[in-house]
């Protein structure tokens, strides 16, 4: 018969573990009934010995697509009337993620212990953020998880197919530009080398694309690891420099002056921040607080100074719209407006979740008009560099020939 190791409670609430071997589960709580416990979670011990092995399996983390699978099954359960410790107990066996799993089981123990619910989950902070944090907190003082469920998966759904749209967009250009950099990249090492020694020796006086070609050439195969080492270099201290404020602050800047850019950077960053608003102000978080948590879910720092400094303004009383006012500039046209007609109708969770809707509809077309306009400048440069290498080279032919 198997073993297993099991939690149990006593009736005055100790909380007891061991090991004790029954044909199933049900006997096990009958076992275990006869001694006056009764069974919170049994695992078999061979499981219980894998279980310990995945601290030695190496964990990559958390996906964003678990998460969303993770908060939707908690809201569909809880719909369906089981307790949130017996939900985690079958989250925890259906997971395939290990970090995920003992997740789970760590927070079904302390559920168990009487731990809130918010508590036990804010021992895990790099895989439940602040807004996730927040959120499950007012559900439990409220007695809404179930809305908070609701909200939090279709919340993080439409966050993360946001995000793979924009990514797929982006896709396609950066594959384009990472092969013309390995061709260039052989051409300049092996090709050019060649064509330096066949125009040095026609005695014809050079232009000077051709000899800076042959610069390039000659620099290609006396330095041809610079080739391998500065993009490495180069990117080390681009990754460095954006970690630090002054790093971050010419990115923003920089992304927000760009003329192609700048429209796409404010609506994204919008419609981050008022899906983020209106989701927490539905669950009935107060304003400020919203705003709190909002600062965190955005990454420019435009967006994040906009918002601290309306959260003192909406402590003195100010209107949310009013307060983002000196701000209209990195906002999109109207949506300042749009969120001062929700204050003044009361409606404010429905005129932000409606704009939220609206502006994620526009980033989505505007990456697809990126994708589609960034084919043919490529194309264009792509010529133009081929352009440049046949003129470099046929015209001294050419004139060799003329003098001949």
């Amino acid at each position: 018969m198997p073993n297993y190791f099991y939690t149990a409670k006593s009736f005055d609430g100790t909380t007891k573990t061991g090991n004790i071997t029954a044909k199933d589960t049900r006997e096990l709580a009958q076992m275990l009934k006869s001694e006056n416990l009764f069974l919170i979670y049994p695992i078999l011990e061979k499981e219980k010995k894998k279980s310990g092995l995945n601290g030695l399996v190496p964990s990559f983390g958390v996906s964003t697509t678990e998460k969303i699978l993770m908060t939707r099954n908690l809201w569909i359960m809880f719909a369906a009337g089981l307790s949130l410790v017996k939900i985690f107990d079958i989250l925890s066996a259906q997971s395939k993620n290990p970090k995920l799993k003992n997740i789970m089981i760590d927070v079904s123990k302390r559920l168990n212990k009487g731990e809130s619910f918010s508590g036990a989950l804010a021992q895990y902070p790099k895989v439940f953020n602040e807004f996730f944090l927040s959120m499950v907190k007012i559900g439990e003082e409220s007695g809404t998880l179930e809305d908070v469920f609701e909200i939090l998966s279709t919340h993080m759904d439409r966050d993360h197919e946001l995000r793979s749209k924009i990514r797929g967009a982006m896709i396609y250009p950066a594959i384009i530009v990472a092969v013309m950099t390995v061709i260039g990249g052989v051409i300049s090492v092996f090709v050019l080398p060649q064509f330096s020694t066949f125009l040095k020796g026609m005695n014809v006086p050079l232009p000077i694309y051709t000899r800076i070609l042959i610069g390039i050439g000659d620099f290609s195969q006396r330095y041809w690891w610079v080739f391998l080492v500065a993009p490495l270099v180069l990117g080390y201290l681009v990754v460095l420099s954006l970690k630090t404020k002054p790093g971050r602050w010419i990115k923003d800047t920089l992304l927000l002056k760009m003329p192609l850019i700048s429209t796409f950077i404010k609506k994204s960053n919008s419609t981050v921040l008022i899906r983020s608003l209106s989701s927490l102000n539905s669950s009935g978080i107060s304003l400020i607080r919203s705003l709190e948590i909002t600062s965190a879910t955005v990454s420019n720092m435009y967006f994040k100074k906009a918002i601290n400094q309306a959260i003192e303004k909406v402590k003195k009383g100010e209107k949310l719209s009013n307060a983002l006012r000196p701000y209209a500039n990195i906002f999109p046209f109207g949506a300042l407006d749009m969120i001062e007609v929700g204050e003044e109708t009361g409606k404010t969770s429905v005129v932000l979740k409606k704009l939220a809707d609206f502006y994620e509809q526009e980033v989505i077309e505007i990456t697809q008009n990126f994708s589609v306009i960034i084919e043919p400048l490529l194309i264009v440069f792509l010529g133009l560099l081929v352009a440049f290498f046949a003129i470099s080279i046929i015209e001294p032919m050419y004139s060799s020939l003329k003098s001949i």
